[in-house]
């Protein structure tokens, strides 16, 4: 039987389905938070904020931006996965108030014990791993309930950074954590979803090789990329952690290349996927070699091919395509669509290379310009999409 997607109530479109308000919202506030960076950077601007304005940025990147879109994907993804009801109405704007009050209390909370700080910041991701668990276990979904692992390592990072912010002064064990958090969660989805979505395109656009499923050589490497990223959390300077993060930078180009990407590189939707994905080895390679060359390659390189290259191209290209197919539209990459795409892979080209070029201001104004250009424009090329019902008034 055909499952209904949503339950009707008296309530917005925007809050008829997790993606909606969490794309949203994620989206501007990348865009946002990043042009505040710059001017927090040089001390032109000041927050009312506990933590150092590095770690005011490191925090709303990945516990701000990043923890909105990975809720949005996972509020959307779980009804298909248990055939339940998306959560939606009244549930769904509590959890919408808690990542707000986490972004205000963050940016100020100078005003506050940390540990309030800490407590209100984190209820919003403590109340996403609930209701993730929830309705994976009454779904009886059993063989996604690993997704809960990282979302807890997030969640756990959080609790940490403000700690270790206010007791050491500066982040470090905790972004590490997070991070790697988010990787795990891009290498368990992204090794779901880009072969499935590859497949689909080939199967009727272009008949031949198909991307290899799912299988044991992915649980393998995904496996030993997580004991890298624990090496490389608690060890970072040790030679071992460094060989281990190569060695994963190699398992991860190879699941690449077993997806057959060049072969739907006529679909900017799914090419913006498997190229978002190749910013996993990259990150593990420079991340391993800033280990084993402290001299020669700087530690930023890595965390941005990371953070700027995987987080930010694979979340923008999961928001395009969840945002045109639950919204009825068709599945085509617009010219401004395009354009976005675009202009994320320069913010991660740039970025990294500011990293081997700490001097050179240019590349870092570059990285910031194009990286808010990319998030802003996807809010105004898909803004109208996310806050008005689905065509047709079918349900999603």
């Amino acid at each position: 039987m055909a499952i209904p997607r949503t339950r009707p109530g008296n309530y917005p479109a925007i809050l008829s389905y997790g993606f909606r308000p969490f794309f949203l919202l994620g989206a501007l506030y990348a865009g946002g938070a990043i042009l505040l960076w710059l001017p927090l950077f040089y001390g032109q601007l000041a927050t009312l904020s506990a933590f150092a304005p590095v770690d005011w940025h490191v925090h709303e990147m990945l516990f701000g931006y990043v923890a909105a879109l990975v809720t949005g994907f996972l509020l959307t993804a779980i009804p298909n996965w248990t055939g339940r009801l998306p959560l939606q109405g009244a549930p769904l704007l509590i959890l919408v108030l808690l990542w707000c009050a986490g972004r205000v209390v963050v940016f100020l909370s100078e005003l506050m014990d940390w540990w309030t700080a800490a407590a209100i910041d984190s209820a919003f991701l403590l109340a996403v791993t609930f209701a993730a668990g929830r309705e994976i276990v009454a779904g009886r979904n059993w063989r996604n309930l690993k997704v809960l692992l990282p979302l807890t390592a997030l969640l756990a990072a959080n609790v940490a950074f403000h700690a270790e912010a206010h007791f050491a002064g500066l982040s470090d064990v905790s972004r590490r954590l997070a991070i790697g958090a988010i990787v795990v969660l891009i290498m368990i989805i992204g090794g779901r979803i880009i072969p499935s979505f590859t497949r689909n395109w080939l199967v009727r656009e272009n008949p031949g090789r198909l991307p290899t499923p799912f299988g044991r050589f992915d649980t393998l490497a995904i496996a030993v990329s997580t004991a890298a990223l624990a090496a490389w959390i608690f060890f970072p300077a040790h030679f071992a952690s460094g060989a281990l993060m190569i060695a994963a930078a190699a398992l991860n180009a190879a699941r690449l290349l077993r997806w057959a990407g060049e072969r739907a590189a006529r679909d900017p939707l799914v090419l913006i996927l498997h190229i978002a994905f190749c910013f996993v080895p990259v990150g593990f390679f420079l991340a391993g070699l800033a280990v084993i060359l402290p001299d020669n390659v700087p530690s930023a390189a890595g965390l941005h091919a990371f953070g700027v290259g995987a987080m930010g191209s694979m979340t923008l290209a999961v928001m395009t395509r969840a945002t045109l197919g639950h919204t009825g539209r068709a599945l085509a990459a617009s010219p401004g669509t395009c354009m976005i795409y675009a202009a994320i892979l320069a913010a991660a080209v740039f970025r990294i290379a500011a990293a081997f070029l700490p001097g050179n201001d240019l590349l870092l104004h570059l990285s910031v310009a194009a990286w808010a250009a990319a998030f802003l424009g996807y809010v105004g090329l898909f803004g109208g999409m996310l806050s008005r019902p689905r065509l047709g008034g079918r349900p999603s």
